[in-house]
């Protein structure tokens, strides 16, 4: 085996008393891809940035990392700086605030290829042009005069790679360079750095805490928690037989999109602060194969004896006979049950329509001006929206950022009549409520949101919080008082805690805490806005299950919205599709995740990572060119022919009618829930 490109040992890294990192070793060998995972807090993007020097004044970094031989920890900051950029590059988690906000795309750039190369600007200049376009943007030569907040997201990450790039790096650190960004753009820019690799030879350390995204980029995984290395391995031994009951929580806890079982596999617990390490395994409070002597010392990363040629060594004193025996997570960790819904619902046609959406359209004013605002325009967030929720179903509702989707939310939960269309809650057109009428209605549609931290007041204890809708109702006291505690066991967290404050409480016990106050006042309906999308996976995994356990008890209806079609394919029941401001396909989770009809959709699904690096790499990939395009213009025709790959292909006498015509519903067959609006279903 060559001698390795990078080479860490015993890496450690304190802010004041508390460890961030402690004693991590890895090796990185040249056009290798290391993929590092973990929870928040595990000491992942630490360790990349300790490798770079990139870490505050505050942190002690002791340890060794060595790029070729040379030692990079305690290096001089003139040397260093010459090492940052030209051997080992930087591909932050947020582009936006990694680029300087006063300075074009274009010179910022050509001012990394100019800082460690002898060129003149023109150019510099040139070779900033040729990265914009090998990383995929459009019109590069017109994008180098750009600003960063005028490239949507996922340019700005290409962007990112591109400067990382400029100087055929030894070695590219990616910390979360796909976190936040919607799944087609997330297999955009996993796809450039693909081929940044291949044009730079770089090795890639990759940080992420998307399983799925690692599994199908990774050659080698490590799995960090607490601070250390709990486990590594090809990524192919790593995922079919996991040696740590970590690795195989996080495996189980993960919903997939090829299959719908079950409730998830919750990690039990929270990682430690580093603070509250013992002295013994650091996962022991969490793991259900502890044992005494998990307790007495922490585990050293080792190996059987047959892994000397695999490398696959694991923190555990259980570990070899988690090799023999290749246990599911299910039959590691506790898997609560689905219980049977409270009553057997009927045929889905014979029950309750909950929420009803017919031809629903929202538009904003376009202003252009400083002080005096002028009206240059309509942004159509909406545009002909179909939605239809029955008594007792989840029907999830996905698309990319800008879609629609949040808008959508803001106008069912107005309960006023929309600018255009049709809203009917509960039987109930929302055009003729009046003011009474509404507050009444407004308990019975109850809204969990996306970040829990912001959406619960800072300054009240959570019993104050839960009480809220309760009091708003005007519900007597005594029942406010009897309803805390009920409501507090009901989603899992301890009455006893009423009396603290959000702070307190860890993000999934926040998130819990949000769904308590939607079920004080008994809806009907709960929309739930990205709910999970800001949980780590093993977090993620309880709240699922708490949903589902939820909706079988109490008989709710879901609007579930989200852009992982994985959590989707998991909990729903239906699925509505949205692009541009439409739904574009409608129908059961079976039917459209099995047999997608609309192009959009095909590629929604062949974008989102599978945590199976075999069944991922055999997978085709249908990778979307470009972004949306603006809503400020009303489309004439399919509004997804300009990135539609069936279009593409179809002969000039069938392009015209996608060119002229606006798609209606199709049905797939007499009888079957699914409806697709294209002119080419099922591929043209």
């Amino acid at each position: 085996m060559t001698p390795a490109l990078l080479t860490v040992r015993d890496l450690t890294v304190d802010f004041g008393p508390a460890p961030a990192v402690r004693g991590v070793d890895l090796d990185l060998h040249r056009g290798e891809t290391l993929g590092i995972v973990g929870e928040s807090g595990s000491g992942k993007s630490v360790t990349a940035l300790a490798v770079l020097g990139l870490l505050p004044g505050t942190a002690r970094v002791g340890g060794s990392v060595r790029l070729d031989g040379r030692e990079l920890v305690g290096l001089p900051a003139r040397e260093l700086a010459a090492v940052r950029g030209r051997r080992i590059a930087m591909v932050f988690q947020d582009p936006l605030s990694a680029f300087t906000p006063v300075y074009r795309i274009g010179d910022q750039i050509a001012e990394a290829v100019r800082i460690h190369q002898d060129v003149d600007r023109a150019t510099a200049r040139k070779r900033a042009a040729d990265l914009l376009d090998l990383v995929g943007i459009p019109a590069p030569g017109r994008a180098l005069d750009s600003f960063p907040h005028e490239f949507s997201g996922g340019m700005r990450q290409r962007a990112m790679i591109a400067m990382a790039i400029a100087n055929d790096p030894d070695v590219l650190l990616a910390d979360e360079p796909t976190t936040a960004l919607d799944v087609t753009i997330q297999a955009q820019v996993l796809d450039v750095l693909r081929t940044a690799q291949r044009e730079t030879g770089a090795a890639l350390v990759l940080v992420s805490h998307d399983l799925g995204v690692i599994a199908g980029s990774a050659d080698r995984v490590a799995v960090m928690y607490a601070g250390r290395i709990a486990e590594t391995a090809p990524v192919d031994e790593l995922f079919a037989a996991p040696r740590h009951p970590y690795t195989l929580g996080l495996i189980g806890a993960v919903p997939r999109l090829d299959g719908r079982g079950g409730p998830l596999v919750p990690i039990p617990g929270r990682p430690p602060a580093p603070g509250e390490l013992g002295r013994g395994c650091p996962f022991a409070p969490r793991c259900p194969l502890a044992e005494d002597r998990c307790r007495t010392a922490e585990p050293a990363l080792t190996g059987l004896t047959h892994d000397a040629a695999t490398g696959h060594l694991a923190a555990c004193v259980r570990a070899d006979e988690l090799a023999a025996r290749r246990p599911a997570p299910a039959e590691v960790y506790p898997v609560p049950a689905v219980p049977a819904p409270a009553r057997a619902l009927p045929p889905r046609a014979e029950r309750e329509t909950v929420l009803s959406v017919r031809g629903l359209t929202k538009s904003f004013p376009l202003l252009k001006g400083a002080v005096l605002k002028r009206r240059i325009g309509d942004v159509h967030a909406v545009d002909g929206v179909d939605l239809d929720i029955r008594r007792g179903e989840t029907l999830g509702l996905v698309g990319e950022s800008g879609s629609g989707k949040s808008t959508t939310l803001y106008e069912l939960l107005r309960l006023a009549a929309p600018q255009g269309g049709r809203i009917e809650v509960l039987g109930r057109d929302t055009a003729a409520l009046d003011r009474a009428a509404a507050q009444r209605l407004r308990a019975r549609v109850q809204i969990v949101f996306q970040d829990p931290a912001a959406s619960l007041d800072p300054r009240m204890p959570i019993g104050d919080i839960v009480a809220e809708p309760l009091q708003a109702q005007r519900t007597p006291r005594e029942e406010v008082r009897r309803r805390i505690p009920e409501l507090l066991r009901q989603v899992g967290l301890d009455p006893e805690h009423a009396d603290r404050y959000p702070h307190q409480f860890s993000g999934g016990q926040r998130q819990r805490i949000s769904i308590a106050r939607a079920l004080a006042v008994r809806p009907d309906l709960l929309v739930l806005d990205e709910p999970v999308s800001a949980l780590d996976v093993s977090v993620q995994a309880g709240v699922l299950n708490l949903l589902q356990r939820l909706k079988a008890e109490l008989g709710l209806a879901y609007l579930f919205v989200s852009h992982d079609l994985s959590v989707v394919r998991h909990l729903a029941d239906r699925v509505a599709v949205m692009y541009l401001g439409r739904t574009v396909e409608t129908g059961t989770v079976a039917e459209v995740f099995e047999r997608p009809r609309h192009p959009y959709t095909r590629a929604l699904l062949s974008a989102v990572p599978l945590p199976d690096p075999a069944a991922e790499r055999s997978r085709s990939k249908l990778l979307l060119a470009g972004d949306p395009p603006s809503p400020t213009v009303r489309h004439e025709g399919c509004r997804f022919r300009s990135r539609c790959p069936v279009y593409s292909a179809l002969d000039a006498e069938r392009r015209t009618r996608c060119e002229r015509d606006t798609p209606s519903d199709s049905e797939a067959a007499p009888g079957v829930d699914h409806v697709a609006a294209c002119h080419h279903p099922d591929g043209g």
